[in-house]
């Protein structure tokens, strides 16, 4: 079967929230830290999938604005959740976000990271991944602070442009790094690398594109540009105070939020509004957070960035999805 995609409270000032009523509009799509630390190489079976073709224009690799901090580097969380990051639309451009999802505890945590990520799908359907289930897929961390990955050349049976390619192998990368450091498998603190192997071989081309066997880094122009966090896609939340955050790559940016809920005839219309900032500190540069207290009802989040050069436009939007319960 083929498949084609085309690409194509805050901090530093208080929220302000505005009631009205305006009909929905459609949608906007919107670590390396390591330390010496040796883990045995994990390998296991999977089922194969069948290939997948995605393709795109060609997209450049650098954001349209100035990004000004990379994603921010994942810290312990459960052990039964791992960080996964997916390919997502943003304005004419493409970049990578990132989900936690509940995972298997069969093996370590940056096999069953990237395991979710080759083989399930995201739980936003703004996101995608090119990569398909391998039948072997094994990972090992170095005291030399590089985490190894050796996967079937079967992960790469889909078809994509140069672009789409390096994106690809950069979500491999963050997921990667991402689940060693929120696992404390690697500490925080000094930079890791990614070396991938396919079938145990060096010089593999990724997709006919990028050549693999070498060590890689995150590249930080990649990540997105506004994402929000909490809560994720489809969640449930109890009824009161509920509490949101995200983080731009832009910190003391202006940021235009805007909450729609459905009313009893299914239709959805502007519930609150405002602006805030992306906190503009080096403990947490560019967070952002509010606590709305929302009656129960299904409510569609949107965050942007506000163009500095023209305050009536909005960038980098990201969508959510949540219910809040009785």
């Amino acid at each position: 079967m083929e498949r084609i995609i085309t690409m194509g409270s805050s901090f530093g000032a208080k929220p302000r929230y505005v009631l009205h009523d305006i009909p929905l509009r459609t949608r906007w799509a919107l670590v390396l830290l390591a330390a010496p630390l040796s883990l045995v190489m994990t390998g296991c079976v999977a089922d194969t999938q069948s290939a997948e073709s995605i393709s795109g224009p060609s997209i450049a690799m650098t954001s349209p604005q100035v990004q000004a901090t990379s994603a921010p580097l994942e810290t312990t969380e459960s052990a039964t959740q791992a960080p996964v990051y997916w390919i997502g639309r943003s304005d004419d451009n493409t970049f990578l976000y990132r989900e936690f999802r509940d995972v298997p505890e069969e093996e370590n945590q940056v096999t069953r990271a990237l395991r979710a990520m080759m083989s399930e799908s995201p739980l936003d359907p703004d996101f995608f991944t090119p990569w398909q289930n391998p039948k072997k897929l094994a990972t090992s961390i170095s005291g030399r602070n590089v985490i190894t990955v050796d996967v079937s050349d079967d992960a790469f049976n889909s078809t994509l442009d140069a672009d789409m390619a390096a994106r690809a192998v950069q979500q491999l990368v963050y997921t990667a790094s991402a689940a060693g450091a929120s696992s404390g498998l690697i500490d925080a603190g000094v930079a890791i690398q990614v070396v991938v192997l396919v079938d145990g071989h060096t010089d593999f081309m990724a997709f006919d594109h990028v050549k693999l066997g070498e060590p890689m880094s995150r590249n930080a122009a990649l990540v997105a540009p506004v994402w929000i966090i909490d809560p994720q896609e489809g969640s449930a939340l109890p009824n009161g105070s509920v509490k949101i955050s995200g983080r731009s790559t832009t910190p003391g940016g202006l940021l235009s939020w805007q909450l729609l809920r459905k009313d009893e005839g299914g239709e959805s219309t502007t519930y609150l509004s405002g602006e805030t900032l992306a906190a503009n500190t080096s403990e947490n540069p560019g967070l952002f957070s509010l606590s709305l207290s929302l009656e129960p009802g299904s409510y569609d989040l949107r965050v942007s960035d506000v163009d500095p050069e023209d305050s009536g436009r909005q960038l980098h939007s990201d969508t959510r999805k949540f219910t809040v319960s009785d």
